[in-house]
Formats: structure tokens, C-alpha cells, sequence
């Protein structure tokens, strides 16, 4: 696997919650490996921060280059920048968007046609082809991935809570339903529940990502929330949140709460291992809010870590309980 390749999966250690745990079977822990740095992988490509744009736009056949790169020479740092990417760099990375959805033809036609069909061009998408043969995965919850980072270069604002959520139904809710598929455990009552905890851990770490994302030129904040308390894009801005910024990172995350405990009990319906990595990941929502509030919702001033110990005994007290 190339450098670049190597550099995505390593972004695992830093997320909310563990993406494959050393507990679980070694074969487990490849498959969730290659979902995860597919998700990565697209994630990176929509908010810019490839470590070689120019390097994979080659593999995926795309002719356009990142902004300022000149003549032919491959970029080797991230493509994104200050701000708001230009019309030249969303251009450019939806040219990547669509050239990964063309690999992800190429994952599905090799596993249906193996030996003959041509094999997935970029390293993050081959692992995928066993995992598509053994569990009989469909293209849908891979394709809905890409489409929230389409959704990401044209939409930069939500008006209400609703807008916010079905926008998750596309960011978040297809890494879930991939987990329960890959587990052989996936039905319709399971998928609810997996989506509301998915959904929910969405929202938590845009309430972490605030600033962060603000400096990119976004704002997962619901506008009509704003409006309520009467916060605005300025103030987002402030190096630390005032009163009724707080009030707002409160409420939000009282949102969030909710919806992880209307999920939560997933992890009842399952036993053994897989048990406790639904646990491992509910309980990473849960220790991250924990981290917000410990901040006093104070989103601004510096990004609210969920604490490992807390997340262990959390995700302890979940496993034991069910729910």
C-alpha cells in the first residue's frame, strides 16, 4: 500500500471511538479496516486534505490538477486551503468524487466477475472486492458516502434540524448499516437503531468541529437554531463562545443525547464481541458530549476530546447493560 494510503488509515486513532479493536477477529478487524478507509478516503477527497491530490487524481484517470500546482508536477502536500475552497478546487474535487464512484464500479464488477474484470485502481478500494464477495454487499451505502461529499462542495449551510439530518442519512448512517452487514446481523429493527446512533455521532463531532469547520466555510449549526438563540456567524468566529453561543452547543448536544439513547439498545439485541464494539461505539458519542460539557460548551476555544478511560468505563457500562 502507498504512502498516501498508509497516511489515511492512520487518521484512525484519532476518531471518537475504536474503528477496529484488537478484541475482535483478525478478519473483522480487515474488513471494518477497508470500510473505514474507504469512508476516509472520501472524506478526505471533499474537504481537501488528500495527502497526494495530484497522485490520485492520476490513479482515478482524472486529467485536472489541484489549484496552484504547476504544469505537471504532483502536489505532495493537501490540496485544501484557508477558507472556503475556490470554484477551481470544488471542481476539482468533485472530478475526484466521481472518479472514486467509477473505482467502486470497478470493486463491484471484480467481484462479480473475478480474473476478467478490471481491479479497482486505487489502493483504499481494492481490500473491498473480498469484502463485497463474502458478505454480498451492495454498492448503495458506499455510493450514499460519496454523495455526502458531493453534498459538502455545493451546500454549505442547513436551515433547519431536518435538512441536518437527512444529510447524516448520507454522511453517517451508511457506515452502521455497512457493520451490521458485514456482522451477518443486519435487519430492519437493527438498522433503526443504527442509524439513530449513527446520526447522533454525526452531529457530536460537529459539535466538536465547530471552528474547524467554519474555517472551511461551513456550518452544520441548523440556521433556524441560530436564529433561536440568537447567534450569529460572527460570533462562531470568536475565539471563545460567549453565553448564547454555549446555550446553543448545549441544546444541540441535548439533541445528540437523545438520539444516542433512542439507539443505544442495538447493543442489547447483539452478543459476544460485536457486542461490545456497538458498545465501544455508543460509548464514544457519549464521552465525547461528556468532553463538551466538561468544556462548558465552549466548542470554540479548543476541540472537546472525549477521555479514553471515561469512554472504557462507559462503553463497559453499555456492554453490561444492553443498552
Amino acid at each position: 500500500m502507498d504512502r498516501s494510503a498508509g497516511v489515511t488509515l492512520d487518521k484512525a486513532s484519532a476518531e471518537n471511538f475504536p474503528v477496529a479493536p484488537f478484541f475482535l477477529p483478525a478478519a473483522w478487524r480487515g474488513d471494518l479496516m477497508a470500510v473505514y478507509g474507504f469512508a476516509r478516503l472520501v472524506d478526505d477527497v471533499g474537504d481537501g486534505d488528500l495527502a497526494d491530490p495530484a497522485g490520485a487524481a492520476r490513479l482515478l484517470g482524472i486529467d485536472e490538477r489541484p489549484p496552484g500546482t504547476p504544469g505537471d508536477a504532483p502536489a505532495t502536500t493537501p490540496s485544501a486551503q484557508p477558507g472556503p475552497p475556490g470554484p477551481a478546487e470544488t471542481a476539482f474535487r468533485l472530478a475526484l468524487l466521481d472518479g472514486l464512484e467509477r473505482d467502486l464500479d470497478r470493486v463491484f464488477e471484480a467481484a462479480l466477475h473475478p480474473g476478467t474484470a478490471e481491479a479497482p485502481r486505487h489502493p483504499l478500494l481494492r481490500p473491498l472486492v473480498p469484502l463485497v464477495d463474502r458478505h454480498g454487499l451492495t454498492p448503495e451505502p458506499f455510493r450514499r458516502l460519496i454523495e455526502a461529499n458531493r453534498v459538502d462542495q455545493t451546500t454549505a449551510r442547513y436551515a433547519t434540524y431536518q435538512d441536518l439530518l437527512g444529510y447524516c442519512t448520507l454522511s453517517a448512517d451508511p457506515v452502521g448499516r455497512l457493520v451490521l452487514s458485514i456482522a451477518g446481523v443486519s435487519t430492519p429493527e437493527r438498522i433503526e437503531l443504527s442509524d439513530a446512533v449513527c446520526t447522533a455521532l454525526q452531529v457530536v463531532e460537529h459539535l466538536q468541529d465547530v471552528a474547524e469547520d467554519l474555517a472551511c466555510g461551513r456550518i452544520y449549526l441548523p440556521a433556524e437554531d441560530l436564529a433561536r438563540f440568537g447567534v450569529t456567524e460572527e460570533d462562531l468566529a470568536a475565539p471563545s463562545a460567549d453565553g448564547a453561543v454555549r446555550e446553543l452547543i448545549a441544546f444541540e448536544a441535548a439533541r445528540a443525547r437523545t438520539l444516542l439513547d433512542r439507539g443505544a439498545p442495538l447493543v442489547g439485541t447483539v452478543r459476544g464481541r460485536l457486542r461490545l464494539l456497538l458498545a465501544g461505539f455508543t460509548a464514544g458519542g457519549y464521552a465525547a458530549l461528556a468532553a463538551i460539557e466538561d468544556a462548558g460548551y465552549d466548542v470554540l476555544a479548543q476541540q472537546a476530546k472525549p477521555d479514553k478511560r471515561r469512554l472504557a468505563a462507559k462503553a463497559a457500562a453499555i456492554f453490561a447493560k444492553g443498552r
